[in-house]
C-alpha cells in the first residue's frame, strides 16, 4: 500500500511524462514532414525509419520525461526552493538540457554501433560530431529547449496553486458546481499579532515562510490539500474518506506539532521564539466550483467552513489546541492514545442550534 506521499510524489512525475511523451510524438510527425521518402539523415547518414522513430522516440521521450519528474520532485525542487521563480527556472532548465545533450550523445553513439561493424573510436564518434555541427542540430536543440521550459513553467505553476488544483482546472472539475463531503481545519497560529509586533513585519513575513514550510509536510503525509493561507491560518482540507482512513485528519495535527518541535532549535535561534497553534476540526457537505473571470480559482461554500472556524475561535476559550465537531469525533475510531474529552454544547455564531464540541489531546505527543 503506498503512502500519501508516495501517491502524490506519483502523481505529480506522471504529467512530466505525458508532455515529453506528447511533443515526442509531435517532433515525429515534423520529422517525417521535413524528411518525406528520404531513407536516411542527411547530416549524419544514418537510417531513417519513420515507423521505428514513431514508436522508439515517443518511448524515449516518455522515459525522459519520467526521468525529468523524478528529478524535479525528489530532489531540483527542494534544492531551489528559496530561489526566485526567473533563477530557478534558468538553473533547472541548464541542467535538464545538459541531461538532454548527453542522452543524445549515447543515442548517437548507439547507432553508430548499428551502422558501421568495425566499432573504431572515429565511426562511433562520426555521428555525434556530425550530427551537433549540423544546423538541423539546433532545431533539435530548440525544440527540446522548448519542452523543457513547459515542462518548467508547469512544474512551477502546479507548485504555486497546487498540483491537485491545476490538474482540476485542466480536467475541467469544477466548471461546473459539484457537491462534495469534506473535513476542514481551520488552524490559527498562537498570539500572531504580539509575535508579529515584538520581530517586525520582515521578520515575521520570514517566519511565516519557514512555519507554513514545516506545516506543510504533515499535510502531505496524511492526504490532505492545502486550501487557503489567510495571513497566519492554514485552512487544510480532505475528501471525507480520506480524512477519516487512519485517522488522517487528527494525526496530521498533532504530526504538525512533532515537526515544530523538531525545529525548535532553529525558530529560536531566528525568531527568538517557538510558534503554537491551535485547530478547529468539521465536516459536511460543501459545493465546490471554479469562480472569477480575470483571475479564476476553486472555492468551497457551505457551513462547514464558518462551524469549524468558529470551532478554532473557542479553542482559547477551553485552553485547548485542538477541537472538534460532535459530527466529527463521531465516526473517528481513535486509539487509547488520543484523550477525547467533551467540552459541552455550545452554540456556535450564524447556527440555530447548539453542537457538543470535543477536545483532542495526548499525553506525550512522541507516542503517537
Amino acid at each position: 500500500m503506498l503512502s500519501p506521499k508516495t501517491k502524490r510524489d506519483v502523481a505529480r512525475v506522471i504529467p512530466f511524462g505525458v508532455l515529453w511523451f506528447l511533443f515526442s510524438l509531435i517532433y515525429c510527425m515534423l520529422e517525417k514532414g521535413i524528411l518525406g521518402d528520404m531513407d536516411h539523415y542527411p547530416s549524419t547518414g544514418n537510417q531513417y525509419n519513420f515507423a521505428a522513430n514513431l514508436f522508439a522516440i515517443p518511448a524515449m521521450g516518455l522515459m525522459m520525461g519520467l526521468i525529468t519528474g523524478i528529478l524535479e520532485i525528489g530532489y531540483f525542487s527542494k534544492w531551489f526552493i528559496k530561489k526566485s521563480f526567473a533563477r530557478k527556472i534558468v538553473f533547472k532548465s541548464f541542467l535538464y538540457l545538459i541531461i538532454t545533450i548527453i542522452f543524445l550523445g549515447v543515442t548517437l553513439l548507439m547507432n553508430g554501433l548499428n551502422m558501421h561493424s568495425e566499432h573504431t573510436f572515429k565511426n562511433l564518434v562520426s555521428p555525434v560530431r556530425a550530427f551537433f555541427t549540423d544546423y538541423a542540430a539546433v532545431g533539435l536543440m530548440l525544440y527540446i529547449a522548448a519542452l523543457i521550459l513547459i515542462t518548467q513553467f508547469y512544474a512551477e505553476f502546479s507548485q504555486s496553486i497546487g498540483p491537485g488544483t491545476l490538474n482540476n482546472f485542466f480536467l475541467g472539475k469544477y466548471h461546473h458546481p459539484v457537491e462534495e463531503e469534506r473535513i476542514f481545519m481551520f488552524l490559527d497560529m498562537k498570539s500572531s499579532t504580539t509575535i508579529a509586533e515584538n520581530l517586525g513585519h520582515v521578520k515575521y513575513f520570514e517566519m511565516l515562510k519557514e512555519y507554513f514550510f514545516d506545516l506543510s509536510v504533515a499535510v502531505i503525509d496524511y492526504a490532505g490539500t492545502i486550501y487557503q493561507y489567510a495571513g497566519d491560518e492554514m485552512i487544510v482540507s480532505w475528501k471525507l474518506k480520506d480524512g477519516i482512513r487512519n485517522n488522517n485528519c487528527i494525526e496530521c495535527f498533532f504530526a504538525m506539532k512533532r515537526a515544530l518541535n523538531k525545529q525548535e532549535e532553529k525558530y529560536n535561534s531566528n525568531f527568538g521564539i517557538l510558534p503554537e497553534f491551535k485547530a478547529g476540526l468539521h465536516f459536511g457537505m460543501v459545493t465546490a466550483g471554479e469562480i472569477g473571470s480575470l483571475k479564476k480559482e476553486i472555492i468551497f461554500t457551505g457551513d462547514v467552513l464558518n462551524t469549524s472556524a468558529r470551532i478554532q475561535g473557542l479553542c482559547n476559550h477551553f485552553e485547548t489546541d485542538l477541537l472538534v465537531s460532535e459530527d466529527l469525533a463521531k465516526i473517528l475510531r481513535l486509539p487509547a492514545a488520543f484523550d477525547v474529552k467533551s467540552v459541552g454544547e455550545n452554540l456556535l455564531k450564524g447556527r440555530s442550534k447548539k453542537m457538543e464540541i470535543f477536545s483532542i489531546s495526548v499525553s506525550n505527543i512522541g507516542q503517537i
